[in-house]
């Protein structure tokens, strides 16, 4: 007898991803025919880009599935056949999986297998079918699985020997006539001004850019010479576009703060012969046009007037990660577009961080370590992390809507996009008035900040929205559709190309008995009694005080109904001390789960109060939570 894992909700969650159809980090198998090739290559592909869930016994065509109807005996011999495979460097390259990751479960009397695949680490990659890493290595896009090119697998393998950062290669033949002196000059004066007693500043060219790391001598092999990182920082155009540097590099400003399309840019500043092109040049000339666009407040320290706001500091971070995070290897060009309404930073590569370890910070891995030595060295780059969390608060302390960081392929770039836009604007505000009435100002805050990226973007998707809200995107996938049950939303398309727009006309809410769409405050969820869930339809939508108040009356209990985020959340901690489910959790603290899991426990692992079981995969059955070590 097969022994199935006990899943309290497993019917729930096997709902809840044939709801989300395959995607970026989901895919579906049939297995009525034996164990499937191609699962090797989707594992591969999870592997090297994010991570994600194969769901076996399930075939999903164009929008619909078919259920394989897996036997007891079929479910076994897959389970040996797994185990042996993947233990087996002829089938894949690297086992990453360990028993809890993969689960049997049954769901309305049909069986299945979940693969729960973790991100492999950047020293671990690439992970590779057979023994042919240039021929049996797959990556992650919407189109689901594909094959890697020779050079993309190169860069892998560059990426993950951290004892050779890219920009470390030393170059031949070339001399300190290459560099340009006026941008040595500029860099020693921001030195002196960061660290004014330091003992280089007495040291030549030759020596600072040595031990800069722009020059340096190879003990192993003897060979010595200026690197990478050194001419990329401070050389002069046609040294390092020369083909034994870097021909590709191309650092590109483009200004467009107007409304007509016609005119394609207001400013650009890019490699057009007028001045040496090179990283700090870039970096000095396109700064002040960025922070220009920032609100400058009045506020005093010490006497002292201070015009560096948070979000200062976070554009400077942002432009500062563009440099020193980019693999300049790739026939892209380094980006910077200043729009009127936002910032974007485009930069060729791939994180060598899960977007989870991104959004969480704390982790310093970088492509160009020398780089990253020499922004630090002038007092504007740190190796502890916290680049993400400086652009992430300086945003969130300008009230603007939170910045959106996702990887492109085929070529790979990394893109951060940094809206100067409130995520409820007053026109944005007026035009949600306009559709949904009254209502509108008291839509749930998830459900309102939905609503007001469809409307300010046109559309928004379930990726869109994974990090904009801080939630996961099985969470999100409820949300959106409820909201589209209730017509809130209109989805469009099936797949990975699904998305949701507004609905051309706002809903009858006078004909609406319920609108529970389960995001709203853990007291309307837990409290509001049937008998006043009809009187109060909007309930689970609004955080209305009355609402709540007639409902508390209800329900007699020993925890208070009402508490701060901070006491709710001590009091989480307090019951923290040993592994505990999400559904344990909501009982005895006698909170709404859907509540939980949308609104406190992310901010609560963000902030490390907490940890997770299984860290690779958030959306795990058995996903369970205790406080940080």
């Amino acid at each position: 007898m097969i022994e199935v894992r006990n899943i309290t909700d497993f019917n729930d969650y096997l709902e809840s991803l044939l709801i989300q159809k395959e995607s970026d980090d989901l895919e579906f198998k049939s297995a009525a025919g034996g164990f499937p090739g191609s699962f090797w290559d989707t594992y591969s592909a999870f592997a090297n880009t994010d991570g994600g869930t194969i769901v076996l016994g399930v075939q999903e065509k164009r929008g619909r599935f078919f259920i394989d109807n897996l036997t007891e005996e079929q479910i076994e011999k897959y389970r040996r056949d797994f185990w042996n495979n993947v233990n087996n460097p002829s089938t894949i390259s690297l086992n990453l999986m360990q028993k809890e990751d993969v689960v049997i479960g049954n769901y309305k009397g049909f069986a299945f297998m979940l693969f729960f695949v973790p991100r492999a680490p950047r020293e671990l990659r690439p992970v590779y079918r057979t023994n042919e890493p240039f021929k049996g290595t797959y990556k992650r896009n919407y189109e689901g699985d594909y094959r890697c090119t020779e050079r993309e697998v190169q860069r892998m393998f560059a990426d993950a020997d951290d004892s050779r950062p890219a920009d470390s290669r030393i170059l031949k033949n070339y001399t300190i006539e290459d560099f340009d002196k006026d941008a040595l000059a500029g860099y020693r004066q921001l030195f002196k001004v960061s660290h004014p007693d330091h003992p280089w500043h007495t040291l030549n060219d030759l020596e600072l850019l040595r031990m800069l790391g722009g020059y340096r001598k190879d003990r192993q092999t003897g060979e010595e010479g200026f690197t990478v990182a050194g001419l990329l920082m401070f050389g002069k155009t046609q040294a390092i576009t020369d083909v034994e540097c870097m021909p590709h590099f191309f650092p590109d400003y483009q200004e467009h703060l107007t409304e007509d399309e016609d005119i394609r840019w207001t400013n650009r500043i890019c490699a057009d012969g007028t001045w040496e092109a090179n990283l700090f040049n870039f970096y000095q000339r396109v700064l002040p046009r960025l922070q220009a666009a920032l609100p400058k407040p009045f506020k005093l320290e010490g006497n002292i007037r201070q015009e560096e706001t948070p979000a200062h500091v976070a554009v400077r971070e942002a432009l500062i990660n563009l440099c020193i995070h980019a693999d300049y290897s790739i026939n892209a060009s380094l980006v910077v577009r200043h729009e009127s309404h936002r910032f974007v930073f485009s930069n060729p590569g791939t994180l060598l961080v899960s977007l989870d370890q991104y959004y969480t910070g704390g982790e310093s891995v970088c492509r160009n370590k020398s780089l990253q030595k020499m922004f630090s060295m002038i007092g504007v780059a740190e190796k502890a992390g916290s680049g993400t969390d400086k652009i992430m608060k300086g945003w969130r302390e300008t009230n603007w809507r939170s910045p959106n960081i996702y990887e492109q392929q085929e070529p790979d770039k990394v893109v951060l996009i940094m809206p100067m836009e409130s995520f409820l604007s007053e026109k944005t505000k007026a035009k949600l008035t306009e559709k949904f009435g009254a209502l509108a100002s008291s839509f749930d805050h998830h459900v309102l900040s939905i609503l007001a990226l469809a409307c300010d973007e046109g559309a928004v998707t379930n990726m869109r929205l994974r990090y904009s809200l801080n939630l996961h995107k099985s969470e999100i996938a409820n949300i959106l559709k409820l909201m589209t049950q209730k017509g809130l939303l209109v989805s469009e398309g099936y797949g990975r190309g699904m998305r949701y727009i507004l609905p051309q006309k706002g809903p009858d809410f006078l004909n609406m008995a319920t609108l529970e769409l389960n995001v709203a405050t853990s007291d309307s969820n837990v409290a509001t009694s049937e008998g006043t869930n009809e009187a109060t339809s909007e309930a689970n939508v609004a955080t209305s005080d009355s609402n709540v108040a007639t409902s508390e009356a209800n329900v007699a209990t020993s925890i208070k109904k009402r508490m701060s985020p901070e006491e709710l959340q001590s009091l989480i901690m307090t019951i923290c001390n040993e592994w505990i489910s999400l559904e344990d959790l909501s009982v005895k603290i006698e909170r709404n789960s859907t509540y939980l899991r949308n609104h406190v426990i992310p901010l609560m692992l963000a902030s490390r109060k907490l940890q997770m079981l299984y860290p690779g995969t958030p959306n795990h059955p058995n996903q369970q939570y205790k406080v940080s070590d």
